[in-house]
């Protein structure tokens, strides 16, 4: 069931006994690929996961739409919370709202951007596919990653924001078939010489690894930052407490109370999350809830 409330003011005083807290934000839930990867490494930090569902899906608004949004759920967070780092967990959102975020907060901000370098130096064939959104996609940060570490390769690139959608299908434990899989990637499978490696360049998009093994040749390679992320993560908090006593639960937060969302609890705490937050009746945040 999901609990809406107003956010109460941090109610664990900072010290190093507890563990760093981080921050995650996405429009939906394929951040839980990026955090799964860091919590691998953190198994004993405190996270606080956010899905702006209200805002879903990132990779199809303006940019002025989705820099509002992260810019005050983060301050929203960090006004009730004491936040070590905070991390945004959609390449969208990271290409547009990084240096805003850090502009604006004294916390580390890291983001996520599509693994062109490491996919250019895994490719066997010399083609490498960029599947993403279409927001990444027209992105002049991307096209300045592939000029700088991909200049070698044939870069094709797909934006699959059906493939999105059915990931967020799959965490609410719906079905998804692989002909839709297939379809959203079409135009690839009928090319004269099939990307050899693949960019997963939505955080979505981890969460269908399996079905796209099956649709793409066998000996396909895909490439994801999340690893990347979780490294970094330890490097900027390598001088905060990693204490265990007295440590804090995990919380997600959604921006819109609906079915959909209260159906998520039960994956959510599979991914140690105890208990899922309705930001939305937040004064601050309902005015641009509202846009």
């Amino acid at each position: 069931m999901v609990i809406p409330i107003q956010l109460p003011s941090e109610e664990f005083s900072p010290n190093r006994e507890t563990a760093p807290t981080i921050l995650i934000i996405d429009s939906g839930v394929g951040g839980l690929s990026v955090y799964d990867e860091i919590a691998t490494l953190l198994p004993t930090a405190r996270y606080l996961y956010v899905f702006d569902n209200a805002g879903f899906p990132y990779g199809t608004k303006e940019e002025s739409f989705i820099i509002e949004r992260v810019v005050q759920i983060t301050q929203q967070m960090a006004e009730a919370y004491t936040i070590d780092l905070a991390v945004i967990a959609c390449n969208t959102a990271s290409t547009i709202t990084l240096p805003r975020l850090r502009e604006t907060f004294s916390f580390p901000v890291i983001g996520v951007v599509p693994a062109i370098k490491p996919a250019a130096q895994l490719t066997r064939n010399g083609v490498v596919g960029l599947l993403a959104t279409q927001g990444t996609i027209r992105r002049e940060y991307t096209y300045e990653l592939i000029k700088q570490f991909a200049t070698g390769c044939q870069i094709e690139m797909l934006g699959a924001s059906a493939l999105v959608e059915l990931a967020e299908r799959k965490l609410h434990r719906q079905d998804v078939c692989l002909n839709e899989v297939r379809a959203a990637v079409m135009a690839w499978l009928r090319l004269p010489t099939v990307p050899d490696t693949i960019i997963l360049g939505c955080t979505h998009f981890p969460l269908l690894k399996e079905e796209l093994e099956y649709v793409f040749p066998k000996d396909t390679l895909f490439v994801d930052s999340g690893i990347a992320i979780a490294r970094r993560a330890v490097f900027l908090l390598k001088d905060k407490g990693m204490a265990t006593a007295s440590q804090p639960s995990n919380i997600a937060f959604c921006t819109f109370e609906d079915e959909k969302s209260a159906l998520l609890l039960p994956v959510l705490r599979q991914y140690r999350f105890e208990r899922l937050e309705n930001i939305s009746n937040n004064e601050r945040f309902a005015r641009i809830s509202s846009n």
